[in-house]
């Protein structure tokens, strides 16, 4: 086994999750190719005095029920895996690439009824456990993001394996200067969006709940949302590839919402609930090592220098209040064009952050 797969499942148990003998670990493998590193998580979760359970997750598995499957088999929350939310004290969600054009021939709203009952699986993770998914690199995902594997594996490994204890620090800087602010401001290539953050918290990534990690995030106060952004890469979710998404909102209700691709598909996950067209999220990418755009949201959203958000679904922890089946994050880049504002100061422009270490 790679040593690099030793040394991250060690971070994954004594950082992120900080496994304590006795307690329960549900360790969900996406695709064949994470085995080495469940094989590694595994193993240092026996070696934390922990007691580590397997379950296995595929897209192709996925295609089956989708293509398949009735209206109501689509929209069945899955019971094992509700139940093993319930039963694990600490969660691992070890994502593996697969095809992105593998659910194509899937109409939409057949699509999106299963996304929402994926969703309810997802509110009940970060409910219910202590959790930190993980996207595993493999021949797939290096095809997707236009490279070769030993590439990805070189990028990956090296956003991984970082001094987490001391970027975190570094970051919690950055975030007790950005909760002094009340508004935020995004401007970019056909893009100006402003929202009110008064009563929010910055939170910051930092290796605790993703792998790699590194971001600032918030909830914008969705009543104040106003303005448009356009987005120069595509959207994904469940496997479909939405591009040039643009979105406008006027005084909190989203007046427009189109995409050159999967329109359709786009439409339905904003119909998903009431809180789905709204912005739970607003985030800036920060891990210096992750520098290219892999048509996955889990390493796209560390882009350094990037901000992104997310449809449905806030995180209490920044306390927002925006309730969705969906988490949706979107990823805008304005390393070349664009800044971010907090109370018109500049915090981020042309990929580099203006906030004191």
């Amino acid at each position: 086994m790679d040593n690099r797969w030793r040394q991250l499942a060690d971070i994954l148990v004594t950082y992120s999750a900080r496994v304590k003998p006795g307690e329960r670990v549900l360790i969900a493998m996406g695709e064949v190719e994470s085995f080495p590193l469940t094989h590694a998580l595994y193993e240092a979760c026996i070696r934390a005095g922990a007691y580590p359970q397997v379950q296995f997750t595929s897209e192709t598995l996925r295609h089956s029920l989708l293509a398949h499957g009735s209206t109501e088999q689509l929209g069945w929350t899955p019971e094992l895996e509700a139940q093993g939310m319930a039963w694990a004290d600490v969660y691992f969600g070890l994502r593996g690439a697969y095809n992105l054009h593998m659910h194509d021939d899937i109409p939409a709203d057949r699509l999106a009824l299963n996304q929402a009952a994926q969703g309810r699986i997802s509110t009940l993770r970060w409910q219910q456990t202590r959790w930190c998914l993980v996207r595993v690199p493999n021949a797939a995902f290096a095809f997707q993001a236009g490279a070769d594997e030993e590439s990805i594996e070189a990028m990956f490994f090296a956003a991984c394996l970082l001094d987490w204890e001391r970027e975190s620090r570094r970051w919690k800087r950055w975030a007790d200067q950005l909760n002094r602010g009340k508004t935020v401001r995004l401007v970019g290539r056909e893009t100006d969006l402003s929202f009110s953050i008064e009563g929010r918290r910055w939170m910051v990534g930092d290796g605790t709940f993703n792998m790699p990690d590194g971001e600032l995030a918030t909830a914008p106060v969705t009543s104040t949302l106003h303005g448009h952004v356009t987005f120069e890469w595509p959207g994904v979710l469940g496997g479909r590839l939405m591009h040039g998404i643009r979105l406008a909102w006027e005084h909190g209700t989203l007046v427009h919402a189109s995409a050159a691709t999967n329109e359709a598909f786009l439409q339905r996950i904003l119909a998903t609930d009431a809180g789905a067209s709204l912005l739970g999220e607003f985030a800036m990418g920060a891990n210096p090592h992750v520098d290219r755009f892999c048509a996955d949201i889990l390493i796209d959203e560390k882009i350094g220098g990037t901000a992104h958000m997310a449809l449905g679904r806030a995180y209490p922890e920044c306390g927002g209040d925006n309730q969705s089946a969906i988490h949706w994050d979107i990823v805008k880049d304005i390393r070349q064009e664009g800044a971010v504002y907090v109370d018109d100061r500049v915090v981020l422009e042309h990929g580099q952050f203006h906030l004191d270490d």
